[in-house]
């Protein structure tokens, strides 16, 4: 975690030098979502053995599990977190929804290896379904989903197919893919760790000195996200009798900080983005403690 963390500082760093932010931030964060992301999932099951597949159904099921669980919580629990009820989706969505693209793959691969990557990008499909449908309801604080046409594109973006393609390679065994197909992807997916964590990094340069402080709904969230929800499931699970491996694997990805989703679609709704970004900047910080420590739970 202190590896990345220095990353994080360099994005940080040079965000503030002028070296990254605008622009250029919005492109590699297109190329990381679409290429280097993409290709990290792929690589996951071209690099020597093959995850196990036997994985993939509870990985699913314990996914869609956990979403309907938050999904009751981050409709019903805010109310109780926050006095201004402008301020109850975004605290839901920050309750419900990690960083698991951008964070996530990264810290999965650092403390799994780099074939839990594909673990990650199974449970990530029903993660991302939910920010387009669920995660929209909040933000807009309406009953029905809006944009179905871009929600549909979503599902079969580049990250998505990545995700099914790899799914269909480990359910069938397919372990004699060409090195001229599997280093290059090797190769590019290498570039998603650290460009992610310096975009991350970059982004929170650009806010505001009383931003970086937060306020107590932000840090009633934070402790929410980080500590509560992801101790909860895990102990959930635990009893339910999910194996180990799955059980640990969901819970670091659903400890992850705030999606950056959630201001991308605060923009996108022209909702006030402030909070969102102040909570998703907080549990970024507080996830290089909060993480470590949670996977101490682990035997």
């Amino acid at each position: 975690m202190m590896t990345l963390f220095a990353l994080l500082v360099v994005g940080y760093v040079a965000g503030k030098l002028g070296y990254l932010g605008g622009d250029f931030d919005r492109q590699l964060s297109r190329l990381v979502i679409n290429i280097t992301c993409p290709a990290l999932i792929l690589s996951s099951a071209m690099n020597g053995e093959l995850p196990d597949r036997q994985y993939i159904l509870p990985l699913l099921g314990i996914s869609v599990i956990t979403y309907v669980l938050l999904t009751g919580v981050a409709f019903w629990l805010p109310r109780y977190l926050t006095r201004r009820q402008e301020e109850e989706g975004t605290v839901g969505f920050a309750i419900m929804f990690g960083n698991v693209g951008f964070m996530g793959y990264p810290v999965v691969a650092s403390l799994f290896g780099h074939q839990a990557v594909f673990y990650a990008a199974v449970l990530n499909v029903i993660n991302t379904f939910a920010v387009f449908t669920v995660g929209t309801m909040l933000i807009t604080g309406k009953n029905e989903v809006e944009g179905a046409h871009f929600q549909k594109k979503v599902l079969y973006s580049t990250p998505m197919l990545a995700a099914y393609l790899t799914m269909a390679i480990v359910a069938l065994r397919i372990d004699n893919i060409p090195e001229v197909i599997s280093q290059p992807l090797t190769m590019l997916g290498d570039i998603t760790v650290p460009a992610a964590l310096l975009i991350i990094g970059s982004s929170m340069s650009q806010l505001s000195p009383r931003a970086l402080l937060g306020n107590r709904t932000v840090y009633i969230a934070t402790v929410m996200r980080l500590v509560v929800v992801p101790l909860a499931l895990f102990f959930l699970f635990k009893a339910i009798g999910f194996s180990e491996m799955v059980n640990h694997i969901n819970t670091v990805v659903i400890a992850m900080p705030v999606a950056t989703y959630g201001t991308i679609l605060c923009l996108r709704h022209g909702k006030d983005a402030t909070l969102m970004t102040e909570v998703t900047f907080i549990t970024t910080l507080f996830s290089m403690v909060t993480i470590p420590l949670l996977v101490l739970l682990f035997p």
